[in-house]
């Protein structure tokens, strides 16, 4: 059996559940063994066209059904999976479902995977987990060896190209995946995609250029070592070129995409003086290779051609921190100056600050459109109809009424601020997380007297949590039975409405205000404390007091954040620019993020 469907069945057993998903095998289609010769193999599939060709039924006299004209159809593609050597052997391994998988990656319905997965046997499972084991111990062995290395416990004759040995391993694992992948041509269009909709994930330029990149890596992974083992004396500025081409690409991949120009039919349609339907197709490739055509700003076209622009500015912006910190680095191998390693790491320190600073300014901006279109959300209310036409007295017809929210926009209003807030308190940790290894790097070679496996602690042990939770996972997933119920309450969310109470029970009757009650009291509501009371004023008549707005429970913890963004925005005034530069593109997308166009009268003079 080959290597890479020994691996593929020893990762994927467990999620494709039987080998033929409980259709008639193949070699029992043809009335074959599983020993068969190709000889006998074309012999059978002459016998059974013979016998299930629907001419041949016809010619019999038996009335031909669709069951009939799959079942020969079946029995057509079992001769072509068995008479290819390759396909045979793949069959004979994975079976249908496995080889349909392996061929047509997309084409498995992920709910019927996790089926399988849940139904599979405790083997099964293991052998996934003690993937995730090994991958482990794989990654890590690494690190734990340099450190070893930097403390001097693998003795004075050990060389850096013989510790990084597991680092040679993994590089090749990557390259057999990059020229698997290269090898593997085209993916295969799903069936239930429509040919016009179909592209590629992985088109093969888009492979060679990763293996290019992996390739630079490798090459500069080999340098280092042999510089550290003293094999040549270069300079260390030569030693990073191919990082520097590496970078040099990543420039090329993402600076496009930052300046993408996003424009909208409408826009164009405006430009030209013509509906788009009448553009021409050189027309549309001219304006294609100039702009990303949406529908709308609304469309979900726009949002995910702006989040790509987006994300691609941020790796710019930390492209550029990188390339400084390369030649700080660079800078203090290679002169005599010795600087301090606090300073050199300066690039890298600016960095993580202004990713969390700007994850911070992003919540603080989708806060305040939330706050501007649902008050409510925040536990401000609304102005009452007296304050609103008063303010409007007078401008009427000047501006029209905002249209109150419906409640699936205001959950989904929720949902952006939440998801903002998930997202700033995931980059500070991750951020914090990495600034807590880089610290004790930079100690260390600043000449710290702790051992080196300090360095590499925060990654164990998380990669230890990480394990405990996998483990639970794999081995916990269970399927439910049909015939359990759940008591989720009505589709809105809400609990159950409970049966209803015999006539009579629990019920108290209305109470009725005293006749001897002073006038002047205030009028007390009973239970909601939002209601406005009023008093009686003999001059003014009836005065109606606002109760006191209190704020939902979480409001304290936006208030809070707002007033940390405020202070981080008054202490960092020397890198503000480039913070805003990051963030100012992360929020919702918004109509003025479109590429104004011009009226013009041919596409070659938009610009």
């Amino acid at each position: 059996m080959r290597c890479d469907l020994t691996f593929f069945l020893c990762c994927c057993k467990s999620f494709l559940g039987s080998k033929n998903g409980g259709e008639e095998d193949f070699y029992e289609l043809l009335g074959l063994e599983h020993d068969a010769s190709p000889e006998e193999i074309k012999r059978a599939y002459k016998r059974q066209s013979l016998q299930m060709h629907p001419d041949k039924l016809a010619q019999r006299g038996k009335q031909v059904t669709e069951a009939d004209q799959a079942r020969f159809t079946r029995m057509k593609e079992a001769y072509e999976v068995l008479s290819d050597p390759h396909k045979r052997r793949t069959y004979d391994a994975v079976g249908e479902r496995g080889m349909k998988w392996i061929e047509e990656p997309f084409s498995l319905d992920p709910q019927e995977l996790a089926h399988n997965f849940a139904t599979s046997s405790a083997l099964d499972r293991s052998k996934i987990f003690l993937i995730f084991v090994v991958i482990a111990v794989i990654i890590f062995l690494l690190p734990v060896l340099v450190c070893l290395m930097v403390d001097g416990h693998l003795g004075p004759s050990a060389e850096w190209t013989t510790v990084l040995t597991p680092l040679w391993i993994w590089d090749l694992v990557i390259l057999f995946y990059h020229f698997r992948v290269i090898m593997m041509g085209p993916f295969k269009k799903p069936d239930h995609i429509p040919q016009e909709e179909w592209v590629d994930p992985l088109p093969m330029p888009k492979r060679i250029f990763s293996l290019f990149r992996f390739c630079l890596l490798v090459i500069f992974e080999i340098l280092v070592a042999l510089r550290l083992d003293d094999a040549f004396q270069w300079k260390w500025y030569f030693i990073f070129i191919p990082l520097y081409i590496w970078e040099c690409t990543m420039v090329y991949k993402k600076v496009p995409l930052a300046k993408m120009r996003i424009v909208t039919v409408e826009d164009l349609e405006n430009a030209l003086g013509k509906p788009f339907a009448e553009f021409t197709q050189a027309e549309k490739d001219l304006i294609s290779k100039k702009y990303t055509v949406v529908p709308s700003t609304s469309s979900p076209q726009f949002e995910a051609a702006y989040k790509v622009k987006t994300r691609a500015r941020q790796d710019v912006v930390k492209l550029i921190f990188r390339v400084v910190f390369i030649i700080f680095l660079v800078f203090q191998l290679d002169t005599e100056m010795d600087m301090n390693w606090w300073v050199v790491f300066v690039p890298l320190w600016l960095m993580s600050f202004c990713i969390c600073f700007a994850n911070c300014q992003n919540f603080a901006e989708v806060q305040a459109m939330a706050m501007e279109k649902d008050p409510e959300l925040f536990g401000k209310k609304k102005n009452n109809d007296n304050e609103e036409s008063a303010s409007s007295y007078g401008a009427m017809g000047s501006e029209k009424k905002k249209r109150p929210l419906t409640n699936e926009e205001k959950e989904e209003l929720k949902a952006q601020v939440m998801h903002s807030g998930y997202r700033m308190i995931s980059s500070c940790c991750s951020q914090s997380f990495i600034l807590l290894i880089a610290c004790l790097f930079v100690g260390k070679i600043q000449g710290a007297g702790f051992s080196a496996l300090w360095i590499i602690s925060p990654l164990l042990m998380v990669a230890g949590i990480i394990l405990c939770c996998l483990g639970c996972t794999i081995f916990c997933v269970t399927e439910v039975s049909d015939e359990v119920e759940f008591d989720t309450g009505d589709s809105t969310g809400n609990q159950p409405a409970p049966a209803p109470a015999p006539a009579g029970a629990d019920y108290e009757p209305p109470k009725m205000p005293s006749e001897n009650k002073s006038r002047e009291t205030p009028l007390e509501p009973e239970n909601d404390p939002d209601v406005p009371t009023s008093t009686w004023d003999p001059e003014r008549g009836q005065v109606w007091i606002e109760p006191e707005t209190k704020p939902l429970p979480y409001n304290r913890a936006f208030q809070a954040t707002s007033s940390l963004t405020a202070a981080a925005e008054s202490a960092v005034l020397a890198v503000a620019s480039i913070a805003k530069s990051i963030s100012k593109d992360h929020g919702q997308p918004s109509t003025d993020r479109v590429e104004p166009l011009e009226r013009c009268s041919t596409i070659e003079e938009l610009d």
